[in-house]
């Protein structure tokens, strides 16, 4: 395996890469500002760190897509980019939805980018819930969206809250109908059912997806943001109904936690890419430093920087070493 450095990209949480098939490698991330959406272009993934890093949106001033920009995600779906991201209202900074960008032009770097709005949930044609109305994706806190295919159906996995009063965030799928709009009704992939997952907040979020072997994995974090940050997965069959939940397996305990001793603490929030030398990485944020050196909410510390793993299999399935 390559030497990869180690950050991999500092002060950027939610880290997203992207390798196209021109070779290039395409990464974004949460900006600190929350403010605003960049992205970088490198050849190799170390070029990552001091590429240059290319604003190519903004937050509004009033209105939706005014606060909490979060979690970017770019994607080349049928020879156009796109991006997925979070963001709350001017005046409801806690309304929180999902949102995507459109680029026609093959440079995202510097071709423009339009807004399509908030990502549409299915509606029949009728409108009526017997015929597949989804009156509940993306009505209460919904973010960290990403996005794959399968055997010619392409799917969205993000995270959504219930229960207004207690906040619950749970995992979702749904198969896409287009970029985006949902073309079925929403169905639970997980909820926080573990110890593990309920720390400070009851929390699922941060998908992503990684094919290997005949399944289909699926990682996620879980708890706050704090070093209690943590990772699990799920995983289905590949010959199986993706929108039946009984065709996932979760695992019982996290794939990937806080190790003090080597300095990681709130390990979360990856995604899965190809390494220099085709082997298969895991780009992650954590801290370098405990929760009691955090002056106020972590979630408003810059510190969560990029980092990237190598991913080891054993039995398929993949293997998070620090």
């Amino acid at each position: 395996m390559a030497k990869y450095n180690d950050p991999l990209a500092l002060g950027r949480a939610d880290p997203y890469v992207y390798k196209h098939t021109d070779g290039y490698y395409y990464f974004t991330a949460t900006y600190p500002a929350y403010d605003r959406i960049c992205i970088r272009k490198s050849s190799t993934i170390n070029g990552i760190t001091d590429a240059e890093e290319k604003v190519i949106w903004r937050k509004h001033e009033e209105g939706v897509m005014a606060s909490h920009i979060w979690a970017p995600e770019i994607h080349y779906i049928d020879g156009k980019w796109y991006i997925y991201f979070a963001a709350g209202e001017s005046k409801k900074i806690w309304e929180i939805r999902p949102y995507v960008l459109e680029c026609s032009g093959q440079d995202p770097m510097n071709a423009p980018w339009i807004e399509l709005g908030m990502m549409q949930a299915h509606r029949s044609p009728t409108g009526r819930r017997k015929n597949g109305y989804d009156s509940y994706s993306f009505t209460e806190f919904s973010l960290d969206a990403t996005t794959f295919e399968h055997r010619g159906k392409r799917y969205f996995i993000w995270a959504e809250k219930v229960h207004r009063r207690f906040g619950i965030s749970n995992l979702y799928i749904a198969e896409m109908e287009s970029p985006n709009k949902l073309k079925t009704v929403q169905v639970l992939l997980t909820t926080p059912d573990y110890d593990w997952e309920r720390i400070d907040f009851w929390v699922c979020e941060g998908p992503a997806v990684l094919k290997h072997d005949g399944k289909i994995f699926v990682t996620y974090s879980a708890s706050a943001t704090g070093q209690m940050y943590c990772m699990g997965m799920l995983s289905a069959d590949e010959n199986a109904d993706l929108l039946d939940p009984h065709s996932w397996t979760k695992k019982r305990y996290p794939v990937l936690k806080t190790d003090p001793e080597k300095k990681v603490f709130g390990p979360g929030h990856n995604c899965f890419t190809t390494g220099d030398d085709g082997e298969v990485l895991c780009i992650l944020h954590y801290r370098d430093y405990s929760d009691k050196h955090i002056s106020g909410d972590p979630l408003n510390n810059p510190d969560r920087h990029a980092h990237v793993l190598e991913v080891q299999f054993e039995n398929g399935e993949p293997v998070f070493r620090l």
